[in-house]
């Protein structure tokens, strides 16, 4: 990249934490969007591992859309029954193996395992069917050359760091998904999203939580239960006032009017999922920040810029505020050309916010730690490969 490649600007916005109104959101694990999104990558990471096991390089191959319909069930109180099965379905592209593998195989098993791991119960009512395509001529022969190509054109966004606001509701779901949580609330299904507002220095959180119909007895020890979760949930978290399953019927005597499930999670009735509807890279939904709404999900971690530049740019965002002490603050987005080398992307641009004016010294350690980044490329995309992304991490 030219200088003239790379703009290097102050933020023109107000630091997100002064501004008088925040909101962001987390999908946990069990969430029908992120059970999709996880599946999905799942795949990417076995097929990429089958690719190399069986050539020696990346071939093309996308598995980033899916969806996931949910199924029917019957909670009732000290445990129900699931009627009809969710389905998920697994669609994308692939390079034909060559009878080295089965392409489709490899990714249900992989997704498989994915749900298995993510849900506690549930995963066996979950079918899972691959409906995978040789992809284009022109896509396949990025994979041939020496040095990789963009196959498509795309934005990847990051940020550093994490606001006050968002640090808390990454917290609130750690706390959501811990072991600790889970022995003492066995009601507490593995599907939750949370919601924080701020208002000024008010800050709220509101949790959507499948509760597990077997380790509730009526709808007293729902209610009880409840309050007991949210009396945990806040006083970990710094005075946030937490707000559990706000359409619950206060009311009712029965299962009606609660969110109550068989196996913790809302896909076995209540909703579906779909890959991208839910926590970009970063394990956040941040519509105050520059935010790409690439489906990260499933992309081929070698090539696919839709998943590489917002990985890239978020840890690029942390670099530059770790490393130079003088930024508070920077916004990164990597802007790409689809046939040009993934290294040298077609702009970026920097937003910081730095104790002293940015001059031209400034702009230039900026300019060098992103080449930096740039530069060792290869290394991220390996690690992506045998990893997968870092919050929706198939392992």
């Amino acid at each position: 990249m030219t200088e003239a490649d790379i703009m290097v600007e102050s933020a023109a916005l107000p630091a997100l934490a002064e501004r008088r109104l925040e909101v962001c959101e987390h999908k946990g694990v069990g969430h029908p969007d992120t059970l999709t999104d996880g599946a999905c990558e799942a795949a990417a990471v076995a097929l990429a591992g089958a690719y190399r096991r069986a050539f020696g390089r990346a071939m093309h191959f996308n598995v980033d859309k899916g969806l996931l319909v949910g199924g029917r069930s019957a909670p009732r109180f000290a445990g129900g029954v699931v009627l009809e099965p969710a389905k998920l379905v697994l669609c994308g592209r692939a390079s034909d193996a060559g009878g080295r593998f089965d392409v489709a195989d490899v990714a249900l098993r992989a997704a498989r395992g994915h749900l298995e791991r993510a849900l506690r119960r549930g995963a066996a009512h979950i079918e899972v069917r691959a409906e995978i395509r040789r992809g284009s001529a022109s896509l396949e022969s990025i994979y041939g050359g020496e040095q990789r190509a963009a196959n498509d054109t795309s934005l990847g966004a990051g940020y550093w760091p994490y606001s006050p606001l968002e640090a808390r509701v990454l917290r609130a779901a750690a706390l959501l998904r811990s072991s600790e949580l889970r022995e003492r609330f066995p009601a507490a299904g593995d599907d939750f999203k949370v919601m924080g507002l701020r208002r000024d220095a008010s800050v709220s959180l509101t949790v959507a939580l499948a509760m597990v119909d077997s380790a509730v007895r009526s709808a007293a020890e729902y209610f009880e239960a409840k309050r007991s979760l949210e009396a945990h949930l806040a006083a970990r978290l710094d005075g946030a006032s937490v707000a559990i399953n706000m359409l619950d019927d206060a009311q009712t005597t029965d299962e009606l009017g609660l969110y109550l499930t068989v196996t913790g999670t809302s896909a076995e009735m209540g909703d579906d999922g779909q890959v991208g509807r839910g926590n970009r890279v970063n394990g956040l939904i941040t519509p105050g920040r520059a935010m790409s709404l690439e489906a990260a999900a499933g992309k081929n971690p070698a090539a696919h810029v839709g998943k590489i530049y917002n990985v890239l740019a978020t840890e690029i965002a942390r670099s530059l505020c770790e490393e130079l002490p003088e930024l508070r603050e920077a916004s990164v987005q990597l802007v790409s050309q689809i046939g040009r080398p993934v290294a040298e992307p077609w702009a970026a641009a920097v937003e910081v916010r730095a104790a002293r004016a940015l001059d031209e010294v400034l702009r230039a350690q900026v300019r060098r730690v992103l080449a930096r980044h740039l530069a060792g490329l290869d290394e991220r995309t390996r690690r992506l490969e045998a990893y997968g992304l870092p919050d929706i991490a198939p392992g």
